[in-house]
């Protein structure tokens, strides 16, 4: 009986020292991740299964829609003549599949062409898929969120100063091929700039990330997330500014204007000219014959 007080007394004196509340602390906490991790479903493991039959359907699609472009493995292909029919696809992101098949662009109806806008020929999840196995293939840029390019949450001042940084981003960088109202223009060989106007924000984001086509790549180390925002900003300003010069004649710049001034204005000048020396003419006539 003495022995089991002194025991108890001992284990008493233990328990208020300094270490004892760290140490059931820990025991506490290394049953309760126990308990925890055996009774809890693995979310990691969930999302990872989730993953892999997105690829695996992405990869059913691959096969039957792209594969004759860009190879089987997403390797590219080339002709009999060494001509390339479909780019590698290692390292494009899910953000270049995102927008070449979110606008219609791909797949093409002939390999070589530039890529039209067209309606989808997937469905969103199907995108997805596609874009989930081309990820798979090599690291990539990711689909960009809304919180990337919207400019949602800010003040009005703020857009305003967004609009504006993003206004001379694309003026110095854009306008050359994407015209200073965006409306597109003419390209070498037979390319040509599409209009941007009519373009959701998220795949402006994407196609200056990924830069398809002739189009120069933007990456986030030569432009920033924040400056793409901005430009994307300033794009969708374009939409509501009225058009101060009267005719827009499509907003195709002094191509058209000066082809609208020749057929037009001086069609307008040559023809009132003829109808005076016309009239001049009867007028003389008539006057020698009343004399």
């Amino acid at each position: 009986m003495r022995f089991l007080n002194r025991s108890a007394g001992r284990l008493s004196r233990y328990r208020r020292g300094p270490v004892a509340g760290l140490v059931v602390l820990l025991l506490g906490l290394l049953l309760s991740g126990g308990v925890y991790a055996a009774v809890s479903p693995s979310s990691s493991a969930s999302s990872a299964a989730s993953d892999d039959a997105l690829v695996k359907q992405g990869r059913e699609l691959f096969l039957v829609g792209c594969a004759f472009c860009h190879g089987q493995n997403g390797e590219g292909q080339v002709d009999i003549n060494g001509k390339l029919i479909g780019p590698s696809l290692a390292g494009v992101g899910a953000a270049a599949v995102d927008f070449q098949v979110g606008t219609g662009r791909m797949p093409l109806a002939r390999p070589g062409q530039q890529g039209p806008v067209k309606r989808d020929a997937y469905s969103e999840d199907e995108i997805a898929a596609l874009a989930a196995y081309v990820a798979s293939l090599a690291p990539g840029p990711a689909i960009p969120t809304s919180a990337d390019y919207s400019t949602e949450g800010m003040t009005e001042q703020e857009k305003q100063e967004a609009i504006v940084r993003g206004g001379q981003i694309f003026l110095t960088n854009c306008t050359a091929c994407h015209n200073f109202t965006g409306a597109g223009g003419a390209m070498p060989r037979g390319g040509y700039a599409p209009r941007i106007l009519d373009t959701s924000p998220r795949h402006i984001y994407e196609a200056m990330l990924t830069g398809p086509g002739p189009m120069d790549n933007f990456s986030n180390g030569n432009l920033s997330p924040e400056e793409k925002r901005d430009v994307i900003a300033y794009i969708q300003s374009m939409k509501e500014q009225p058009g101060y010069g009267g005719f827009s004649l499509g907003n195709l710049g002094p191509v058209s204007e000066g082809m609208f001034a020749w057929l037009v204005g001086l069609g307008i000048c040559v023809a009132f000219a003829v109808w005076i020396a016309a009239h001049t003419t009867r007028s003389s006539k008539k006057k020698e014959l009343q004399a």
